[in-house]
């Protein structure tokens, strides 16, 4: 099993080169895995939930949905449906670039979640964003199929799969 804190001391060559990032401790924790890890699955939206439901009702296979929400903290892009969907389709986690909701509801759930806040407003339900795009939460920049290594001390993504 893995750790942030071995993976960051086993490859600084790879920090240093950007092909290892972490992620600023800027999340708190949800749901009932605190460590996780997968490929990444990215979607880019603002205050719309839309594409994020569609990717997790999806199989997830092991992977780690990367939701970059432009860090808004005045809606919520997850709440306790969609966590409990995640758990369903065999989502390893989800990592939010801003709010969810229901959080006694996500902390049942068998999967793992980051954000960095609650809200109790629903976003809105468009349709708008984009999937499977680089995206850059907190000026790291994360694409689908980077690894996602999450544990009690952080978010670390990498450009290929290092343990797990």
């Amino acid at each position: 099993m893995f750790t942030t804190c071995d993976i960051c001391d086993d490859n600084e060559s790879k920090l240093s080169t950007g092909n290892l990032s972490v992620l600023p401790p800027i999340f708190q924790r949800f749901g009932q895995q605190v460590k996780f890890c997968g490929p990444a699955r990215t979607v880019k939206v603002f205050e719309d939930n839309v594409l994020v439901r569609a990717a997790l009702e999806t199989q997830g296979n092991g992977q780690v949905l990367v939701v970059d929400g432009g860090g808004s903290l005045r809606c919520a892009l997850v709440g306790g449906k969609l966590g409990k969907l995640a758990e369903e389709n065999g989502w390893a986690g989800i990592v939010v670039n801003g709010c969810v909701r229901d959080s006694v509801e996500l902390d049942a759930c068998n999967v793992g979640i980051r954000a960095l806040a609650t809200h109790p407003k629903r976003s809105v339900r468009l349709g708008a964003g984009e999937k499977d795009l680089q995206v850059s939460i907190a000026n790291i920049a994360i694409n689908s199929g980077d690894w996602i290594y999450v544990d009690a001390d952080g978010v670390v993504v990498s450009r290929e799969k290092l343990h797990g």
